[in-house]
């Protein structure tokens, strides 16, 4: 017994033959030891019922321990096996979403299972997270109330064809709308997805992305570019992160880490299998993977369409007074002979063009 302890159970002696003493105050002799009422009646009452031999430290060890049945451990055994990156707490909802009900171990004990079998891999602690202001954005209250969009990192197949996935995920139920390697970042490409999506799922109220092409352009007016002109001419917010501050997007770039461990890490031999391969796990992301931030739910079961639908409709009417102009394919119009530079991401569109002043020419 070291010295510590000894020292220890000496106090409590002495405290319990000072606190059974006539006339004595319990509350003043706990304030004196430096314990509490609830500390010092413990402490009387185990002196009451084993004498002195109650006043030793006790084995904190469980009276009685919990056990598992062996088909429980093979389930557990069995899920990893088939989802190798999923842990305790994916796992466990699954157990409950095939019936096991009370007899799921909890999610310490799952780890532990995994830990015993070899199953899991030890992490290290990882950099200190730095805290950064982020900008007010606009928060997900409803599905499609903030559409995120990105290209995720390229990759090599196995046949060296270079893959680089078009993402869009629906904030609020971290639904993947879209999941479809791309050849090219042009307009003439990324545009017929969108209008793939906004016709199957609907128009979102806002979209966020980066500041990359296509979706934005740091030296166009208003980082407008001939993509999101076209979402903003459809009723779309805008809304853009800050430039180098990918963690405003944290939901986006979580789900692309997931995408680099689970399918960047073993390539497929083509490219379209590796576009069918996404197309799996964006399928199993969406229907059968739970989300902790969705409280373990699966995306599918929160996501619905968006009821504002995608129509091509009449041009805009605009007020009496008004020039309607066609933007030539150099971004110029021609206005009472003269020509007008105007904003390239409106090429080939149709503007409207309002005279505020004379020109007077400089000679």
């Amino acid at each position: 017994m070291s010295w510590y302890i000894s020292a220890v159970e000496h106090l409590r002696v002495e405290f319990v033959m000072i606190a059974r003493e006539e006339g004595v105050s319990i509350s003043e002799a706990c304030r004196q030891f430096g314990i509490s009422r609830k500390t010092g009646y413990k402490w009387l009452n185990r002196y009451k019922e084993n004498g002195l031999s109650g006043l030793s430290d006790r084995s904190r060890r469980p009276q009685s321990s919990p056990s598992i049945e062996g088909e429980t451990v093979m389930a557990v055994i069995n899920l990893r096996q088939e989802h190798p990156y999923w842990g305790p707490k994916k796992l466990r909802a699954l157990l409950l979403r095939q019936g096991f009900g009370d007899a799921a171990p909890g999610v310490a004990t799952i780890g532990r299972i995994l830990k015993r079998t070899g199953l899991s891999e030890p992490k290290g602690r990882g950099r200190p997270r730095r805290w950064l202001p982020d900008p007010v954005k606009a928060h997900a209250l409803k599905a499609n109330d903030v559409w995120t969009v990105d290209f995720k990192g390229w990759w090599r197949t196995g046949d060296g064809v270079r893959c680089e996935p078009l993402s869009v995920v629906d904030l609020f139920s971290r639904y993947i709308l879209c999941l479809r390697p791309m050849r090219r970042h042009g307009v003439k490409d990324v545009r017929p997805v969108f209008e793939g999506l906004f016709e199957r799922y609907g128009l979102p109220q806002r979209i966020r992305s980066d500041n990359g092409s296509p979706f934005a352009s740091i030296t166009a007016p208003h980082g407008l570019t001939r993509l999101s002109a076209w979402w903003r001419s459809l009723g779309i917010a805008l809304e853009r992160i800050e430039p180098g501050h990918p963690e405003q997007n944290g939901a986006h770039e979580r789900m692309h880490g997931v995408i680099a461990r689970e399918i960047e890490g073993q390539p497929s031999a083509t490219l379209t299998d590796e576009a069918k391969r996404l197309e799996n796990w964006r399928l199993e992301y969406n229907l059968h993977r739970p989300h902790e931030a969705l409280a373990m739910r699966v995306p599918g079961e929160l996501y619905r369409r968006s009821p504002r639908r995608l129509r091509y409709s009449a041009p805009w009417s605009y007020p009496p007074g008004h020039l309607r102009c066609r933007v030539r394919k150099d971004g110029y119009v021609w206005f009472n002979v003269c020509s007008v530079d105007t904003i390239a991401p409106f090429r080939g569109s149709e503007v409207c063009i309002e005279q505020v002043a004379e020109y007077e020419s400089p000679v």
